[in-house]
């Protein structure tokens, strides 16, 4: 556009200030003004004839310049001017030509001395050239991201005017304010067009970064949006073949409950369910194998990760826990308190209880003494669920570590199972009747129990099903046995054992009185005032109708007298019961266990043995017989091989003796050897006579080398004729030198001496000085107690 028709320029024109941007000379545009002195400016260019008004664009709020507008803008003229309410003018404006501000005039209203910005000379091939390349910029900026319009791109490239042609780029680019401003002011076309070649390669790259980057993000959309439409159809898909869609609803609860447990569980635990959940929410929800793994999921996300008995340990709590559900066993409850003492300050003084490599407890004794309830008590004491796991006939390890999920029906083992029934990771683990396990081609299940009870290897125990690592280290274990003999070598060394011995008469009528009889009147509905055991009842019902070390049998008794007494009651016949030994027969079966009383009258060739059994100690009779014969020795009494061994022992001792003479034979048997003729009758008198051994109850497996010296006094007492005292029981291991060996059962043995009636015993001069301080002090006021170091002593208790 021409300027010449409006005069001569410079010329003092008023000035307008455009906020957002550079009005070009090609516009037509219409702007609203609000701006007070902007109208002003206005009302001066319409007063003028040709309408002339330069408009020019603020500069940015960070810049410190005094002027706040650009010295450069554009010539136009007012086309039309209408007045908005509010104040505010609507004009249409119509770019002339660039221009440039050379002094401001006036400053109310803004008024400027105005020069047009005039093209400077220029190489028409070279700006053509250049013109080339930047509109083949610009179709290349056009395919990336058709920033300009379709017209205008066909206007850019149909003009051969440089200016003309930077202003109608500048004016689509969106260009900043800095750059479009050194676009602006340049004179140079050529200049012109080489800046906006470099605006335009920058602008060209960003687009194809954004490009890409949506891309990028359409595709990520794309396949969401893909997944969701066909997880949606498969919904209904399954809606229509009547196939629970329930499947996502529980994979996404079990990755919860997960998430949940992440940061209380082991890493290696973590990433098996995760893996096992991911590989669920593949499969087929109709799939075999789908069922088997979701058992799995359910199945150790019930395991109890993080979750512990808060409770703090108190050796006064366990101690009164003890006390109050059993009677007697001091040395075990003084043990069991010992225990929790030292767990309790390890806890006062801040220190780990893995630092403290923690014994296992072994409870061990005859059946029926309270091993079980010890462990109960504890647990009670601790406020810890109690877990018993039966080791009874237990032969497959898969029992305790699991069976591999590729079995079908695996299971986890018992100790999983157990803390799941918990819901703690330290409960008290009982391992009853460790003595029993059995090992066949199914493995050794004493290796598994090493890992479980060992403090070095139970931190990380793994279970074949759950297939990662549990920490035990919490978990009291708790072992309890019959006879630790049976218990393999290595499961012994990581034990410690607690021997719970045989109750004496007067201990168990203290139980019967003070806890089974009130148990189970509670158990059978009898209130107190309805029954009661007079104190000779409770000792005819524990003397004659129980054989026991503990009270299983008298609890059974007990139960079986009141289920009568309640029949009676409920029939009406009677109001009050007292059992009394007179009439507990009626409410028992006849008497079957009896011990084997002491004899009134001694007798030649039988001795009082002692034996410990897995129920607790016996009286054994050990009987002996001379007959004609050759001096050969017969053993019966189902014995076992090593007290087959003691026998043969304890009869070459005392052939010995009556060939040196300390064993002085009876005169009636040398008469019978002389009229026999036979010489040498001191030393070969035994030669003369077959001797038969026996013991009772044949049917009942005896073994052991403790009947040493009771059946070498059998043997004495039938080569003197001289009557074993009948109340005199025996127990020791004899040699060939006639030394008398310790032995052991030491307890039981004495506690069977005195519930028969014995009045004195002989033991082993070692168990004596070992032992004797264990003893029940009933039973050492009842028994006369001797201490024999050699068989020479044991004669002169037994044969006086």
């Amino acid at each position: 556009m021409q300027l010449e028709r409006y005069g001569e320029f410079p010329k003092q024109l008023p000035i307008i200030i455009e906020e957002d941007m550079f009005l070009y000379p090609f516009m037509i545009v219409p702007l609203f003004i609000g701006d007070e002195e902007s109208i002003k400016a206005i009302d001066v260019a319409i007063e003028g004839g040709d309408k002339l008004i330069f408009i020019t664009a603020s500069k940015n709020r960070d810049n410190d310049e005094e002027e706040s507008f650009y010295d450069v803008g554009v010539i136009g003229t007012i086309m039309r001017r209408v007045v908005l309410p509010e104040g505010r003018v609507k004009i249409l404006f119509q770019g002339l030509s660039r221009g440039s501000i050379l002094g401001i005039v006036s400053k109310s209203p803004l008024v400027g001395e105005i020069a047009p910005i005039l093209s400077s000379s220029y190489d028409a091939s070279r700006v053509e050239a250049i013109l080339s390349v930047l509109k083949e910029k610009l179709r290349t900026l056009y395919s990336v991201s058709q920033m300009f319009p379709q017209d205008l791109l066909r206007s850019i490239n149909e003009t051969m005017d440089p200016n003309r042609a930077a202003d109608l780029i500048a004016s689509a680019a969106r260009l900043k304010k800095e750059q479009a401003y050194k676009v602006f002011k340049e004179n140079d076309p050529e200049e012109r067009l080489v800046t906006l070649i470099d605006i335009i390669m920058e602008e060209i790259k960003a687009q194809q970064i954004q490009k890409e980057i949506k891309n990028k993000v359409n595709s990520q959309m794309e396949k969401i949006n893909k997944e969701y439409f066909l997880k949606e159809q498969l919904k209904q898909i399954q809606k229509e073949l009547g196939v629970d869609n329930s499947k996502d609803v529980e994979i996404e609860e079990y990755r919860k409950k997960l998430e949940g447990f992440k940061d209380v569980m082991s890493k290696d635990a973590y990433k098996e369910i995760t893996k096992q959940i991911n590989k669920l929410s593949r499969m087929h929800p109709d799939s075999a194998d789908a069922n088997l793994l979701q058992n799995y999921i359910e199945l150790v996300l019930e395991i109890p990760f993080g979750s512990y008995s808060t409770k703090t340990l108190k050796i006064a709590e366990v101690e009164n826990q003890l006390n109050k559900d059993h009677y007697a066993l001091q040395k075990p409850k003084e043990r069991i308190v010992e225990y929790f003492a030292v767990r309790e300050l390890l806890a006062l003084r801040g220190q780990k209880k893995n630092d403290s490599k923690g014994t296992i407890l072994c409870f061990y004794g005859p059946p029926g003494v309270g091993k079980t309830s010890l462990a109960n008590s504890i647990a009670i004491a601790l406020k810890r669920k109690l877990i018993r796991i039966a080791l009874g006939g237990l032969e497959d390890v898969n029992e305790l570590r699991g069976h591999r999920r590729t079995y079908i029906g695996a299971m986890p083992g018992r100790i999983v199972q157990g803390l799941i029934d918990a819901k703690e990771m330290n409960p008290v683990v009982v391992l009853d009747e460790i003595d029993k396990i059995h090992y066949s081609f199914r493995g050794d299940p004493s290796s598994v129990l090493l890992e479980i009870l060992d403090p070095e290897q139970n931190k990380e125990f793994r279970d074949y099903y759950t297939n990662f690592s549990l920490d035990l280290s919490q978990v009291v274990f708790i072992a309890t046995a019959n006879d630790i003999t049976q218990i393999p070598a290595p499961l012994r060394d990581r034990m410690e054992f607690i021997n719970i011995n045989s109750y004496t008469p007067s201990q168990k009528e203290q139980i019967a009185k003070k806890y089974l009889i009130p148990q189970e009147l509670k158990k059978h509905g009898l209130k107190n005032f309805e029954i009661s055991f007079t104190l000779p009842a409770i000792k005819v019902l524990i003397e004659k109708y129980t054989r026991e070390a503990g009270v299983r049998n008298l609890r059974r008794k007990i139960a079986q007298i009141l289920r009568k007494v309640a029949k009676e009651i409920l029939r009406g016949n009677q109001e009050k019961i007292t059992i009394t030994p007179k009439n507990i027969g009626n409410y028992l079966d006849k008497i079957v266990f009896e011990f084997e009383n002491a004899d009134k009258k001694s007798e030649v060739g039988l001795v009082n043995g002692l034996a410990w059994t897995s129920v607790g100690g016996d009286v054994l009779k050990i009987e002996a017989l001379k007959i004609k014969g050759k001096g050969s020795l017969n053993l019966t009494g189902n014995l076992g091989d090593v007290m087959k061994e003691s026998a043969k022992i304890a009869y070459s001792y005392v052939k010995s003796l009556i060939d040196s003479g300390e064993l002085k034979v009876d005169k009636t048997l040398i008469a019978i050897v002389q009229k026999n003729k036979k010489p040498e009758i001191e030393t070969s008198i035994y030669n003369c006579f077959d001797i038969h051994l026996h013991v009772p109850e044949g049917a009942t497996p005896k073994d052991g080398p403790s009947a040493g010296i009771a059946i070498g006094s059998a043997l004495a007492s039938i080569f003197t004729n001289h009557p074993a005292k009948s109340t005199l029981a025996m127990t020791g291991e004899l040699t060939l030198r006639g030394k008398v060996l310790p032995i052991g059962g030491l307890q039981e043995k004495l506690i069977a001496a005195y519930k028969s009636g014995m009045k004195e015993v002989l033991i082993p001069k070692k168990n004596f000085e070992r032992d004797i301080d264990e003893i029940p002090q009933e039973v050492k006021e009842g028994l006369q107690i001797y201490p024999v170091e050699h068989f020479k002593e044991v004669l002169k208790y037994v044969l006086r």
